[in-house]
């Protein structure tokens, strides 16, 4: 849980699309369930909502090619810039294969219909 509202802080300033591990993935959907809580952290921590969208729309298109598993560099890069604890077990740990993984939650969420 602590992983999921870690990236949530990242994603309030992050500029560039940032992805969450398999496991915090499934964290985080699990406190987007929960949309009241969810409404109230996004307010606390960002200043604003921060919306979930797990699949592109033809507006947005992918801005840019990039290595496979960069969201999740920059989520983990961000979350330590923050001055946040980063739990490397729930990451891939601290020397994982961040291009083994494509993820820029509408590629890789755990519930994605192109898993």
């Amino acid at each position: 849980m602590d992983q999921a509202l870690a990236i949530l802080a990242a994603c309030a300033t992050a500029t560039d699309p940032l992805g969450p591990s398999d496991l915090v993935d499934i964290g985080w959907h699990t406190v987007i369930l929960h949309t009241r809580e969810y409404a109230d952290s996004c307010q606390r921590i960002a200043g604003r909502f921060i919306h979930h969208q797990p699949e592109p729309t033809p507006d947005d298109p992918p801005s840019r090619s990039e290595p496979i598993g960069a969201p999740i560099s920059r989520a983990t890069a961000a979350i330590v810039a923050a001055g946040l604890a980063l739990d490397h077990g729930l990451w891939g740990g601290p020397a994982a294969d961040c291009t083994s993984k494509c993820t820029q939650c509408h590629a890789g969420c755990t519930d994605s219909p192109t898993r």
